[in-house]
């Protein structure tokens, strides 16, 4: 396709003034708040490469270090070749408000992105009115609308949260995620229901974040009939239908091993009961194979591949179907779907989803891997063949592989020693799971070598990340809490495992990542802030008693902060608007759990989860801090950040040293110690 469209002078002047006369507020404040932008000779490129989740900091996650002794080649030569340190995440520090915040250069009370999930008041809080991973939910322009429509910038995004519904006009938005646009079909997982069954134990955690489509589906197998020339099975075949986004594909589940026992060992696929596409056995992936989904009533043509996670003797099994992530409905301009499927292959885009599958028994582990490494691969071979192909002046990638990775139960609960798992395991198996983690880094670095590989003299590349990761010791579960109180009514759902709010009952309730919101009138209908003297008598008793919580087990308060809306814009940098009634702000090592339980139990184990980032600040653990290289014109080489950054620095000094002006929005500042001073005749 021909990348470049150009618009014609008269549109471009009326952008151009839409755009610096509103969206990036007046000169005269720009020219206060900054400095005027560096002189550049040619205009220069941007290559920006943000993995979500990326620890980086000087003692555990020391990627310098781990860059000197080699490891990370390419991560090597650019602090030889440019600057480099490390970045501190805004609160509440988790993926939504930190892209934001990248994005923009403020903080989220001026970029509005308080949250993943959002209540504002008018709308009821069982559903989410903003969702933060929406580009509607900002307040003001991302970098690539400035580039766009301020600089006339050929612009492409790779999976960048807060990208869709797409904003560019004229470049390539492909996959933004969770931003409820496009046909977007996670992985599901298919189970038999039986024994060790985890129907109630994952309950709302089913479903994607919670409130979205079902992401495991429990089945019970059946005999299998009326197949045609099916593979011989030496014990009476079962089958089971396995049905995901209007498609259903039948699992013929068999014994080809005539040894006289009871030894389930394989499992054939097929659309009709007719044509098997697939024969696999346990822990094997099939091919890619075609497969048309349904999305709001149009049939979507795309690939999936099946993975064996489990199949037992008895035939107990659980299956994973992987989708690929991209089709013409999730991209902008559809048809760079097909160009990119024909150039990359079908896109592995993160491993798992949230909330994570692949957590809840060895077998996982191992399928964990495999994808990710699938991801790593797919994005790596990505960069390339967007640079060569589409040669754009701005290319912003993002991978979420390292988020899932670090905050899953298999890694950083037994590699950090500040968590309580850490002594459960000897220094052999520590050492195979830094293995696992510096094998995921260094593939990471083989995406930003290729960016490195296809820059010029006159191109920025910058590695980023939204937040780091710490362990994550217990659970606070707040909605058990004030049930507790009797300030929360609910009752669980005996068929899902779910919890029944009763909103009309209850007066006080948690909703992620952070707030609580308070009506001593109940919080059924549509919420609207409530006010008066019942309402101030009720939230200074929810805010002492969050307070007074404490952890038996240590003697820990697990809340550290409790902040009144009216205080969050101060405090927090938070916007008052999109938060509840209160903020509560957690001690590391423990972490907010919206889910109730019938047992009401407060602070528990996490179980399956040993990572954690949300609703910690940042600027106390070093945890959380994630890495800030650049190279390129007029930046210092060789140079060292004395002191960690903020997130709302990165974007003005990026446009600095493309020689563009700062909007004057931005509440970050230039990095003048990286930029190389020019010697003046």
């Amino acid at each position: 396709m021909d990348f470049k469209f150009k618009n014609s002078c008269i549109l471009s002047v009326l952008i151009m003034s839409f755009i610096f006369a509103g969206s990036f507020a007046s000169s005269v404040v720009a020219e206060e708040k900054m400095p005027t932008a560096v002189p550049v000779s040619e205009e220069v490129k941007l290559y920006w490469f943000i993995p979500d989740g990326m620890r980086s900091e000087d003692t555990i996650f020391n990627i310098y270090k781990w860059a000197e002794e080699g490891k990370l080649p390419n991560i090597k030569r650019m602090i030889e070749e440019g600057s480099y340190g490390y970045s501190i995440p805004v609160f509440p520090s988790h993926t939504p408000t930190n892209f934001a915040t990248l994005f923009t250069g403020t903080y989220p009370v001026t970029h509005g992105v308080a949250d993943g999930p959002m209540h504002v008041e008018g709308n009821p809080l069982n559903i989410v009115s903003v969702g933060g991973f929406n580009s509607a939910a900002k307040k003001v322009p991302p970098i690539w609308v400035n580039m766009e429509r301020g600089f006339d910038k050929d612009v492409v995004l790779l999976s960048i949260p807060g990208s869709t519904p797409p904003e560019l006009e004229e470049g390539i938005t492909l996959r933004g995620r969770w931003g409820g646009y496009g046909a977007d079909f996670h992985a599901v997982n298919f189970e038999s229901i039986g024994k060790g069954d985890k129907r109630f134990e994952h309950g709302r955690g089913a479903r994607l974040f919670f409130f979205g489509p079902y992401l495991t589906s429990y089945l019970e197998s059946r005999d299998a009939g009326k197949w045609e020339n099916p593979p011989v099975s030496f014990l009476p075949p079962r089958e089971m239908g396995l049905g995901a986004y209007g498609a259903m594909v039948f699992a013929y589940i068999y014994d080809s091993t005539d040894d006289k026992k009871v030894n389930y060992n394989r499992v054939a696929f097929s659309f009709d009961k007719k044509n098997i596409f697939a024969d696999l056995v346990d822990k094997q992936w099939s091919s890619w194979n075609p497969i048309t989904l349904q999305w709001k009533g149009i049939s979507v043509a795309t690939d999936f591949k099946i993975k064996i996670i489990r199949l037992e003797p008895d035939g107990n099994l659980k299956i994973r179907f992987f989708f690929n992530n991209l089709n013409e409905y999730i991209v902008k301009p559809s048809s760079v779907a097909k160009e990119v499927i024909d150039g990359v292959g079908p896109m592995v885009d993160f491993v798992d989803n949230f909330p994570a599958q692949l957590v809840f028994e060895d077998a996982d582990k191992e399928t964990f891997i495999e994808e990710a490494d699938m991801s790593l691969e797919w994005h790596r071979k990505a960069a390339a063949f967007i640079l060569d192909k589409y040669d754009p002046d701005v290319f912003i990638q993002d991978i979420y592989t390292p988020n899932q990775m670090l905050t899953s139960r298999w890694w950083m609960g037994y590699i950090d020693p500040s968590s309580i798992r850490y002594k459960d395991i000897d220094e052999e198996k520590r050492s195979l799971l830094w293995a696992e983690v510096k094998d995921m880094y260094q593939k990471l670095d083989s995406i930003l070598g290729v960016m490195l590989n296809k820059a010029d003299e006159n191109t920025l590349v910058v590695l980023s990340s939204d937040h780091g990761a710490i362990p994550l010791n217990k659970w606070v579960c707040l909605n058990n809490f004030f049930a507790k109180k009797g300030w929360l009514k609910f009752a669980m759902d005996k068929k899902t495992g779910e919890p029944v709010i009763n909103w009309a009952e209850s007066k006080v309730i948690y909703l992620k990542m952070d707030s609580v919101y308070i009506d001593p009138e109940g919080l059924d209908g549509d919420w609207k802030r409530a006010s008066g003297e019942e309402y101030e008598k009720l939230r200074e008793e929810v805010k002492t008693a969050l307070l007074e919580i404490q952890d038996s087990a240590t003697g820990n308060h697990p809340v550290i902060g409790a902040y009144k809306c009216e205080e969050v814009a101060d405090v927090l940098k938070l916007p008052e608007d999109r938060v509840g009634d209160l903020v509560v702000v957690n001690r590391a090592g423990y972490g907010w759990n919206e889910e109730m339980s019938a047992d009401l139990s407060i602070i528990k184990n996490p179980g399956h989860k040993s990572g954690y980032k949300q609703a910690i600040l940042a600027d106390k653990e070093k945890g959380m801090w994630t890495p800030f290289v650049i190279v390129g014109p007029g930046v210092k080489k060789g140079f060292q950040i004395k002191k960690p950054i903020s997130h709302v620095d990165q974007y003005p000094t990026i446009l600095f040293l493309m020689g563009k002006k700062i909007p004057g929005f931005v509440d970050g500042k230039v990095l003048n110690d990286i930029v190389e001073q020019k010697e003046s005749n």
